[in-house]
This record gives C-alpha cells, structure tokens and sequence, in this order.
C-alpha cells in the first residue's frame, strides 16, 4: 500500500511541477500524472484485494 501512495504522490507532483526527470509539455504531464495516479490506485487496491483473500483461506 505504501508504493500505492507513493505513485499517487509521484502523479500529484508531475502534474504539479511539469517535471519527470525532464521538462514536461503541459499534456504530457497530465497525462503522465493522470497513469501514475491510477496506477497508484490500482496498486492499493491490489494490495488490499490481497489482505482480503489471505483472511479467507485459513
């Protein structure tokens, strides 16, 4: 879950500064920052679909 945190954070700053490793267009840093943030996303909820799964199988 924290690796989920911490892309959402990664997304919120491209998007914020306009930089990843390199100066960003403003499209492309939206839409960099718009995939790290989903990917965030998915990663917690991965992570808690799993934490879930675990209590059911003993």
């Amino acid at each position: 879950m924290i690796t989920g945190l911490f892309y959402i954070v990664l997304g919120g700053v491209v998007i914020a500064y306009k930089f990843f490793f390199t100066i960003l267009e403003p499209a492309v840093a939206y839409a960099l920052g718009a995939v790290l943030i989903l990917y965030g996303f998915f990663r917690i909820y991965r992570a808690v679909s799993k934490i879930k799964n675990s209590g059911n199988e003993e």
